[in-house]
């Protein structure tokens, strides 16, 4: 008997092999989708259905709203591949733009594009993807599976300007063994070629920007609309205790925010001012010089871990990124036995915001990571 490894480490041939891709209508999905075609897989591209398509077209460059579902159709129709839109509007309000509006008002800095991944796209889609008889389904993000002596891994991608495992970390051990990410040894512009070489009219097509479902870019706005009445006005404190002025709603701040405090110049402070810490049960903006945004421990909480086996407690040496655009720090980690965990951190990181996600790495290897909960000095 024939034993067959295609170009996804499945053990068949292309045309024996459904791979569903996952396609929001720009040009990594649908290069990934038409580089799979091209390698005689049995591909079948599913577009999501996310949110109402009057507000999503009020702002273009935003992922599956009502130009991303045509232009995704026709790049299906240009490659030859059956293509269905699925309305997971209602899960999407429920388990990301809920989660969003709670997060912003408990004084957190949420990362909607997480939970869609972790919820939605990865949980739903997924099963559903399993439900057409699919042995695989693929997406356009910059990430790498490699697959190592006790499974299939989660690694940075190659080009680093481009990788976005960072938003990946709360992808499962059961979930990656499914999934396939063709680009992650690719750069942008190579992505942008193949998608030339293939004649797709979205070659040119920009990046999405921002929240998908924020129309204006206000997060605000957003909060205010589904949660009427919650954004109440407040004092902004030093934290020697002076009130130095109002501010509109906790919701316009996080942690190590600078610009924008809205307080002006005041006299006596040689030093610039950030927010240290927000207290929306007391509507409070706390801020201070930047010394106290200095911490070196952080917990987390709903940690995913991809990483080799640790008792409880257990030190182990990684980097960690507390933010998706700053570089990892090295820290010791310790996992809890209750689904939390510890970063100590080796030197003082600043403007660690509650909401945000803790991810962590040895070398390209993502080993999990999970939502910072609280920091300590």
């Amino acid at each position: 008997m024939i034993s067959y490894a295609n170009s996804l480490g499945i053990a068949k041939r292309p045309q024996d092999t459904r791979v569903v891709v996952a396609m929001s209508g720009g040009v990594d999905s649908s290069v990934t989708a038409a580089v799979l075609r091209e390698e005689g897989y049995d591909v079948v591209g599913i577009t999501l259905q996310l949110y109402d398509h009057g507000i999503a077209l009020q702002k273009p460059g935003a992922c599956c709203a009502g130009q991303d579902i045509y232009d995704a159709r026709q790049v299906a129709d240009r490659i030859g591949i059956p293509h269905y839109v699925l309305d997971y509007e209602g899960k999407f309000s429920q388990d990301v733009i809920d989660d969003f509006a709670d997060t912003y008002l408990r004084g957190e800095t949420p990362i909607p594009c997480v939970r869609c991944n972790q919820r939605v796209k990865f949980r739903d889609l997924l099963n559903t993807a399993r439900d057409l008889g699919a042995d695989a389904l693929a997406t356009g993000h910059y990430v790498r599976r490699v697959q190592g002596a006790a499974g299939a891994e989660l690694h940075r991608a190659i080009d680093p300007g481009r990788d976005q495992s960072y938003f990946l970390f709360a992808t499962t051990r059961e979930q990656l063994e499914f999934l396939r990410f063709p680009l992650g040894g690719l750069t942008k512009p190579e992505t942008r070629a193949l998608a030339e070489r293939h004649g797709l009219e979205v070659a040119a097509k920009p990046d999405s920007q921002d929240i998908c479902f924020v129309p204006n870019g206000s997060y605000a706005d957003v909060v205010a609309k589904l949660r009427p009445g919650s954004v109440e006005p407040g004092d902004i404190v030093h934290v020697d205790g002076r009130v130095l002025g109002r501010h509109r709603g906790v919701v316009h701040y996080t942690v190590g925010q600078r610009k924008g405090l809205g307080i002006g110049g005041i006299r006596g402070e040689e030093e610039p001012l950030f927010v240290v810490r927000l207290e929306p049960g007391q509507r409070r903006v706390v801020v201070g010089p930047r010394r106290e945004l200095a911490r070196r421990v952080v917990t987390i909480r709903e940690v995913n871990w991809l990483g080799p086996a640790l008792a409880p407690g257990e030190g182990l040496e990684v980097e960690v990124k507390l933010r998706s655009a700053q570089p990892s720090a090295p820290a010791v980690w310790r996992l809890g036995a209750d689904g939390t965990a510890q970063a100590e951190l080796h030197e003082p990181q600043y403007g660690v915001a509650p909401g945000q996600a803790c991810v962590v790495y040895q070398g390209d290897r993502v080993l999990g990571g999970g939502w910072i909960a609280g920091t300590g000095a």
